[in-house]
């Protein structure tokens, strides 16, 4: 078996191993969209849910929820009116201005996601990380081998069964 030079590096390489794990609960959370038949990437959630909590919001504004650059903020914002999720209007008091607002598909969308996949998510990211306690490249440890040996599309179902 190889070593895993990420982990063993510590604190050299804490953005690579954060990385890592970020990828991998994307991949997972992407797999309990896939299931549910929704047709979203999990990337684009977060920017359903800013709107849902803010309202309307500009380009920019959305970048800033949700913390990546304006240029990405366009492109998934691009994809969501592919969808029809969501749907741009220029703002009411300033014509330059464009507001990206939910479409009643996306706001369907993001009520069945409340009840139903949302919870789901979260509850499965608090099982992997609800043990974990002391310095924080053993916590890194616990998360990516929680990972391997239970994906977050199972440990629902792991979690019932016990």
């Amino acid at each position: 078996m190889v070593e895993d030079v990420v982990r063993t590096l510590g604190f050299l390489c804490m953005g690579s191993r954060l990385r890592r794990i970020g990828e991998r609960l994307q991949a997972d959370t992407q797999q309990v969209i896939d299931e549910a038949g929704l047709g979203i990437q999990a990337g684009q959630y977060p920017f359903l849910a800013a709107i849902d909590r803010a309202g309307p919001l500009t380009i920019g504004e959305l970048a800033q929820a949700v913390g990546i650059t304006q240029p990405g903020a366009t492109r998934t914002t691009g994809q969501l009116l592919e969808l029809g999720y969501v749907d741009m209007q220029p703002a009411p008091d300033d014509q330059r201005r464009r507001l990206v607002s939910l479409t009643d598909k996306g706001q369907d969308l993001v009520v069945h996601s409340k009840k139903v996949i949302w919870p789901r998510i979260a509850a499965a990211v608090a099982d992997l990380c609800g043990d974990l306690n002391g310095p924080i490249l053993e916590q890194l440890a616990a998360i990516e081998d929680g990972l391997v040996a239970v994906p977050l599309a199972r440990r629902n179902a792991v979690k019932e069964e016990r």
